[in-house]
């Protein structure tokens, strides 16, 4: 699959993700978020930087459950899972990291 982007035809799997997360822009992720139907805020680019930056520094991508951790500290408050679900509601992580320009990942569940 693929999508048009200011002017490139980036390439991604079947189920959206792109093939080489060093295409992904700023930019490109709104674009992305909105065929979701998603605004992004500012604690949606909080999880977003927070996701590449586990991807690209130590090559990971962090279930619901350490996002939940991390982003608890970011933010200085407690979270519940449905605090980030709101954010990305089809998965904090799998959707979030869709939007982050990351490959698909293949862990079952949120945990």
């Amino acid at each position: 699959m693929s999508f048009e982007f200011d002017g490139k035809t980036i390439e991604t799997n079947d189920n959206g993700h792109l093939l080489d997360h060093k295409e992904w822009t700023e930019d490109m992720a709104r674009q992305m978020a909105a065929a979701e139907g998603i605004e992004l805020t500012d604690r949606h680019w909080d999880l977003i930087n927070y996701l590449r930056e586990e991807y690209i520094e130590n090559g990971t991508q962090p279930n619901t459950r350490t996002i939940l951790k991390a982003m608890s500290a970011e933010w200085g408050e407690k979270l519940k899972q449905k605090d980030v679900y709101e954010l990305f509601p089809l998965d904090p992580s799998k959707q979030g990291g869709k939007i982050a320009g990351l490959p698909e990942s293949r862990r079952k569940g949120g945990y």
